[in-house]
C-alpha cells in the first residue's frame, strides 16, 4: 500500500489519504480513502492558581439600594403569599412553576422577597434565613430582593432580632429620571 497526503483540512484538522487500487483474490480494483486524526501537540502545562476566595459581607436591610446585587443578607420572614401557581406541563422543566411573596426583614428594615419554585418550600413563616448573593429587582417602581441560580438559601438556626415591619423598603416608589446636562 502506498500513499499520498492530499492536505489536511483546517476546519476538521483530518488529513486524507489516497490509497493506491489494491486487487483483493475475490475482487476487482478498489480504491479506499483513510481519513486520519492529526495528532495534537500537548501544551505544557501552567501552574494555574486560583485566587483565594473572599469572606462573605454580610449587610443589613436598610443598606439595600434599587440596582445593586450580590447582597449577603441574615433575614427572618414574617409573612409568605403565594401569587403564582401553575400546573402540569409535558416539559420537565416548566413542570411546576410557583412564585411567592414573602416579607422579610432584621433589626433595621424589611423587604418582599421573590421567591421561586423551590424557594417557595423553604420561606415560611418564623424561619431565619441566609440570602447569598442576592440581588435587587425592580417591579413597578418597588424594589424585591430575589435570588437567582447564582445565589443560594439556607435555613439557619433562629436569630434573636424582631423584625422592623414599619420599615418596608418595597413600599418606597422609586422613579427612573433622565438627568440633562446643562453645559
Amino acid at each position: 500500500m502506498t500513499g499520498q497526503i492530499n492536505g489536511i483540512n483546517p476546519r476538521t484538522r483530518l488529513r486524507r489519504v489516497v490509497l493506491t487500487p489494491l486487487i483483493y483474490p475475490h475482487q476487482t480494483f478498489h480504491t479506499h480513502i483513510l481519513l486520519q486524526r492529526k495528532k495534537k501537540k500537548k501544551r505544557p502545562q501552567m501552574a494555574t492558581s486560583r485566587p483565594a476566595l473572599r469572606k462573605a459581607v454580610f449587610v443589613k436591610v436598610d443598606a439595600l439600594k434599587p440596582g445593586t446585587q450580590g447582597h449577603n443578607v441574615v433575614v427572618k420572614v414574617v409573612s409568605s403569599e403565594e401569587v403564582l401557581k401553575k400546573g402540569q406541563s409535558k416539559i420537565p422543566s416548566l413542570r411546576k412553576t410557583r412564585v411567592s411573596e414573602c416579607l422579610v426583614g432584621d433589626e433595621t428594615a424589611s423587604i418582599l422577597f421573590t421567591a421561586r419554585n423551590d424557594q417557595v418550600d423553604v420561606m415560611k413563616p418564623g424561619t431565619s434565613v441566609i440570602i447569598r448573593n442576592a440581588k435587587i429587582d425592580m417591579y413597578k417602581g418597588n424594589m424585591r430582593l430575589a435570588v437567582d441560580k447564582w445565589g443560594r438559601l439556607e435555613v439557619t438556626e433562629p436569630v434573636k432580632f424582631k423584625v422592623k415591619t414599619d420599615n418596608n423598603l418595597s413600599s418606597i416608589e422609586y422613579e427612573l429620571v433622565d438627568v440633562v446636562n446643562p453645559n
